[in-house]
C-alpha cells in the first residue's frame, strides 16, 4: 500500500514562513500529480497547490506570490514553501498523491499563524 507522511506544521506568526513536505512510500507507481488540500472546521476542502509530472503547477488565488510548491521524484516527495503567511491560512494541511491506480491522503498537519 501507499503511505504518505507529513512533516513541518506548526505554530508561526503572521509573516512567518514553513515548509511542508510529504514523502511518499510504498507502491507508487503512475504519478498524475502531488499537491496539498487544507481545511478548517466547518468548511470544506480546498485546494492550495498542485503540481504535476511534467512540473506544471496550480495555486489558489489565494496563496499565490506566497506559497511555492516543489517536488523531488526521485524522493516521491513534495515541498510546500508558504511564506507571508496570514491567520487565514491556519488550517490542517492534507498532502494529496493522484496515480493512475488511486488517490492517496496524507493524516494532515496543523499550521496555526498567530496575527
Amino acid at each position: 500500500q501507499v503511505q504518505l507522511v507529513e512533516s513541518g506544521g506548526g505554530l508561526v506568526q503572521a509573516g512567518g514562513s514553513l515548509r511542508l513536505s510529504c514523502a511518499a512510500s510504498g507502491r507508487v507507481v503512475g504519478i498524475n500529480s502531488m499537491g496539498w488540500y487544507r481545511q478548517v472546521p466547518g468548511k470544506q476542502r480546498e485546494l492550495v497547490a498542485e503540481i504535476t509530472g511534467g512540473q506544471r503547477t496550480n495555486y489558489a488565488d489565494s496563496v499565490k506570490g506566497r506559497f511555492t510548491i516543489s517536488r523531488d521524484n526521485t524522493k516521491n516527495t513534495v515541498y510546500l514553501q508558504m511564506n507571508s503567511l496570514k491567520s487565514e491560512d491556519t488550517a490542517v494541511y492534507y498532502c494529496v498523491l493522484d496515480t493512475v491506480l488511486s488517490t492517496y491522503w496524507g493524516q494532515g498537519t496543523q499550521v496555526t499563524v498567530s496575527s
